[in-house]
């Protein structure tokens, strides 16, 4: 369940993305290098992923995209966070910390609160 080759439910996908482009506008390729590398090569994830959630997030307003050229001189579209995304990012951050504070408390404790 947890491989590298594992599938991200489609909220936790675009929160790493909005995270990725806090720090500035990637292309589509950077943006997946920087998920691997921030999860420590944990989490890796396919084309077919993420250009989907790109086009989603496009549409709901939380990103923009601008043609430009890669570091190697090709074409590529950056995207960049707009203000609705960066609001975006902080409620889903909390949200996961809730929600991963909240399984843990369960994983660790061997017996319900009453």
């Amino acid at each position: 369940m947890f491989s590298r080759q594992s599938n991200l439910l489609q909220g936790t996908l675009e929160m790493l993305v909005l995270k990725a482009l806090a720090s500035g506008p990637k292309h589509g390729y950077g943006i997946g290098l920087w998920i691997e590398r921030a999860t420590g090569d944990v989490l890796s994830v396919e084309e077919g992923s993420l250009y989907p959630a790109l086009y989603r997030m496009t549409r709901k307003g939380w990103i923009r995209g601008d043609w430009g050229l890669s570091e190697n001189n090709r074409r590529a579209k950056f995207h960049r966070l707009t203000r609705a995304g960066e609001g975006q990012l902080c409620e889903q951050v909390g949200g996961w910390e809730r929600l991963s504070a909240a399984v843990t408390r369960a994983v660790r404790d061997s017996e319900p609160a009453k």
